[in-house]
């Protein structure tokens, strides 16, 4: 299976943006999730949502995040409100059960 992310973009700082993960199969009862990294930092969690739909968020983006998932269209999105500048990044997205990346997609917050 290979993850496919997109929806980044530039926004001002307190806009919103959702990211979308597209699997190219069939994302069965794993747990999906959403990773980020900041220019000169490493990869850190962001969201996770397991197959009764049950997330769990970083505390940075409790209540302003919202990771949801389709598993008949085998996708995950990623609602993000009031986006700050340090949340510049590459979002990525996770597929647990079979440890699959996919390539990211920037998202730049700035004004």
């Amino acid at each position: 299976v290979q993850l496919v992310e997109g929806g980044g973009g530039l926004v001002q700082p307190g806009e919103s943006l959702t990211l979308t993960c597209i699997a190219s199969g069939s994302i069965g009862t794993s747990d999906m999730g959403w990773y980020r990294q900041a220019p000169g930092k490493q990869r850190e969690f962001v969201a996770r949502i397991d197959s009764n739909l049950r997330a769990d968020y970083s505390e940075s983006v409790k209540g302003r995040f919202t990771i949801a998932r389709n598993d008949a269209q085998n996708t995950i999105n990623l609602n993000m409100n009031s986006l700050k500048p340090d949340e510049t990044a590459i979002y990525y997205c996770h597929l647990a059960f079979t440890e699959t990346w996919g390539q990211g997609t920037q998202v730049t917050v700035s004004s």
